[in-house]
């Protein structure tokens, strides 16, 4: 089957690149010149371990390729995926629809064949309706079904998420639209990955309502985890404890500075105000927004008191390890990191950082952060270090080179990835979440 993937970002390639190592015909669409270009040349524009070489592989086996051309693009494809961004608006926080109906509206007027059209995109309930509404007026005569299909896909992780899936949903409605996804999805019929077939509203709020959850999940743990600083408890053991219910589940349950990224904060935000718009509160999102936005500067405060408080912070220098809003991507978007640098640099705190794959997109969103080569660079003649993300590579520093070259030997691990004994043994001062 020939697919077409139109908006080559994080969900549309990664999408493109795992349906043609099923074995599918994709075609890539961007209309970003020099994306493309970087993409023909074998160079990709995120970092997404495993991405490249399953790039590599399929290009070279002719299954992929990559294109500015959305007319020539979709000819003869059976499924058409509009994958484009679809971030907050500035201003409201409704979720941006305009590349979304841009692309619905070149499709309908370069459609040459009967085809599915899906939208990948994250959006609010009622786009599909929109979508079919505007391939219906383009005057094209060809037998379209409009479908939602959306992505679940953890950064860092997305690969074997879209290979082995918790579950595939699909908002179809017409036997069209459901078989023609039957038949992309089939070579994951072998991995009894289970479909979900609901209407095409359901599937999009779907989505949001996943998100949502999770983004409560991670936000109430982190406010148990202020409460067993205050009573003397320990959170981890609380998460274990709660999350050994088969009811509630262990994952999400881990304490830290607040959830990121690109879809949490976005998804969470243009939820709001679905809800809004159809007079029906959802408070509890509205709860875990408003906490998980104050957590992060909260994060920045409790370095500075870990410090002694504002007036001894003042001229202070602090080592951020970790800038992206987790490990194993470059994405920075929402990462706790940014309020945490803020919070520390609108104290007089002097900032240092290190991140493996996130430097030079944070450079500009942490204009006032002193980007280093290495974890040891970023804290040589640091008061204080504290790990914001938990990168495989700062699971296991060298304390004695820690406490040789920090100014103060102070470590504050705001993701709890080390053992408070072994740190103290070492002879640092240690400080956690919720321990």
């Amino acid at each position: 089957m020939k697919i077409a993937m139109v908006g080559s970002g994080y969900v549309g390639l990664v999408s493109g690149a795992c349906f043609a190592d099923f074995g599918h015909d994709v075609v890539c669409i961007d209309k970003d010149a020099g994306k493309i270009e970087s993409l023909n040349d074998g160079v990709m524009p995120i970092y997404e371990p495993g991405l490249a070489e399953l790039v590599a592989a399929n290009v070279a086996a002719g299954r992929l390729s990559f294109s500015t051309e959305l007319a020539e693009g979709i000819a003869g494809a059976s499924a058409i995926f509009i994958a484009v961004g679809t971030p907050s608006r500035r201003g409201d926080g409704h979720a941006d629809l305009s590349f979304v109906y841009a692309v619905a509206e070149e499709v309908g007027q370069a459609l040459s064949n009967d085809a599915v059209v899906v939208t990948k995109s994250t959006v609010p309930v009622g786009t599909g309706d929109e979508v079919e509404r505007i391939l219906r007026e383009s005057g094209n005569a060809h037998s379209v079904s409009v479908v939602s299909n959306p992505e679940f896909l953890r950064e860092g992780a997305a690969i074997g998420d879209f290979k082995r899936p918790d579950r595939i949903v699909v908002g179809a409605e017409d036997d069209f639209g459901r078989e023609t996804m039957r038949e992309v999805y089939r070579p994951l019929f072998l991995n009894e990955s289970p479909i979900l077939f609901t209407s095409r509203r359901s599937s999009e709020l779907i989505k949001y309502a996943a998100n949502a959850f999770l983004a409560t999940k991670i936000t109430f743990i982190n406010e148990m985890a202020d409460l067993c600083e205050k009573v003397g408890a320990n959170v981890q053991d609380v998460s274990r404890g709660i999350g050994m219910d088969n009811r509630i589940g262990p994952k999400f349950l881990n304490a830290g500075p607040g959830y990121g990224g690109s879809c949490f904060p976005k998804d969470t935000l243009a939820l709001l105000k679905t809800a809004e718009d159809y007079d029906s509160p959802v408070r509890i999102v509205e709860s875990v927004v408003k906490a998980n936005q104050s957590r992060k500067r909260a994060m920045g405060r409790k370095v500075i008191d870990a410090l002694g408080g504002a007036k001894e912070a003042r001229g202070k220098k602090v080592a951020l390890l970790g800038l992206t809003f987790k490990p194993n991507t470059d994405d920075m978007r929402d990462s706790p990191a940014i309020d945490v640098a803020q919070a520390l640099v609108d104290a007089g705190v002097k900032v240092s950082g290190y991140d493996p794959e996130g430097m030079e997109i944070a450079q500009p969103l942490m204009p006032s952060v002193e980007m280093c080569d290495g974890s040891y660079q970023a804290i040589d003649g640091a008061d204080a270090v504290v790990i914001v993300t938990e990168w495989d590579a700062f699971r296991a520093l060298d304390f004695a080179k820690v406490k040789d070259l920090a100014g103060r030997p102070l470590l504050i691990d705001l993701r709890n990835i080390y053992r408070a004994e072994d740190v103290k043994a070492a002879g640092l001062e240690y400080h956690s979440i919720g321990r």
